[in-house]
C-alpha cells in the first residue's frame, strides 16, 4: 500500500471536512457525538465489522456517546487511500444517526 503525499492527502481529504490531517501528515482522526453509549457502541459496531471485512482497523476510543476514531496505515508509515476510504464508511455510517 501507497503512502499518499502530502497534495493527495490534501485533495482526498477535500471531501472530508470534519476530518483532522495530524502534525505529521500520517493519520486523519475524527470525534462523533451520539444520542447515547448504545448508539455510539452500535456506531462502532458498525465500524469494526467493516473494518474486519477490509482488515483495516481503526485506533479509536469511546466515552459514553462520543466515539474518537484514527485511521492510519501502519504497513505504509502513515495515510494511503484504505484510511480514506474507511473515514468514508465511517461518515455514511454516522450520517444514519443525525
Amino acid at each position: 500500500m501507497k503512502k499518499l503525499d502530502s497534495q493527495e492527502a490534501g485533495k482526498l481529504l477535500q471531501d472530508l471536512p470534519n476530518w483532522t490531517l495530524d502534525a505529521t501528515g500520517g493519520a486523519i482522526s475524527r470525534e462523533y457525538l451520539l444520542a447515547d453509549f448504545v448508539q455510539a457502541f452500535g456506531f462502532m459496531t458498525q465500524i469494526a465489522i467493516a473494518a474486519e471485512k477490509c482488515n483495516h482497523h481503526p485506533e479509536w476510543r469511546n466515552v459514553y456517546h462520543r466515539v474518537h476514531i484514527t485511521w492510519t496505515t501502519h504497513d505504509a508509515n502513515g495515510l494511503t487511500v484504505n484510511d480514506i476510504a474507511m473515514a468514508q464508511f465511517c461518515d455514511k455510517a454516522y450520517a444514519s444517526y443525525v
